[in-house]
């Protein structure tokens, strides 16, 4: 089964999604939070971000959703630091943060297919918002 690690500048944003994201949970997908910079500060953290795919890492897919540019800099640098064997199971998820993951715990539930569960999740940015 996939793990979901989320990649925030804010500590509180990371926890905050992964808060909600459990609510709709139902297949006991594995989610972690690896905001702000360990201290406090907003930020990111390429080791507290490598620890968090370590922890959640089993064998399986690690999908990591990542709420700006440098979050997924600091990402991808923490895949290159990984062992190889749990770098090749990272894949960035282009979807947003709150809704992607939410999007991805729900279709895990439904399927064990990762293309399914990415498509889904990447499928949440067309989520309409107002009356617009």
């Amino acid at each position: 089964m996939i793990s979901i690690v989320i990649v925030s500048h804010s500590e509180k944003v990371a926890q905050g999604a992964v808060e909600i994201a459990q609510e709709m949970n139902t297949a006991g997908v594995v989610i972690r939070p690896a905001g702000g910079t360990g201290d406090g500060r907003i930020g990111t953290n390429t080791e507290l971000i490598m620890k968090a795919l370590e922890e959640v890492y089993t064998g399986d897919e690690i999908l990591v959703f990542a709420d700006l540019g440098s979050s997924v800099l600091s990402t991808e640098m923490a895949i290159e630091m990984l062992d190889p064997e749990i770098g090749q199971k990272v894949r960035i998820v282009n979807a947003p943060v709150v809704e992607g993951v939410v999007f991805a715990a729900i279709q895990a539930g439904l399927t064990d297919n990762v293309e399914e569960i990415v498509a889904v999740a990447e499928d949440a940015k067309n989520l309409p918002k107002g009356n617009h």
